[in-house]
């Protein structure tokens, strides 16, 4: 699997530990910036070793009851870092 992944550094720690916990990382690039209205935000690319057995795939999530977010309105309500 391959994904890249933006955010502030605290989220991409986050998703990483993550997706680490699905699979095996077996690249993690560096963490690039970004600029203009994603300045404090970073850009990284990851490739894991997922399990793809059909008991890791109908595992229940630890949060199955998440909301997606509107970026449009959390990108408004941020503030520069």
């Amino acid at each position: 699997m391959e994904a890249w992944l933006t955010g502030t550094r605290a989220e991409l720690d986050t998703v990483t530990t993550a997706l680490t916990d699905l699979g095996h990382v077996i690249q993690q690039g560096q963490r690039w910036p970004m600029g203009g209205v994603d300045t404090g935000r970073y850009r990284l690319y990851l490739r894991l070793a997922v399990a793809t057995t059909a008991a890791a795939r109908h595992r229940p999530a630890a949060d199955a009851g998440g909301a997606l977010i509107d970026l449009t309105a959390a990108r408004a309500l941020r503030r520069p870092a």
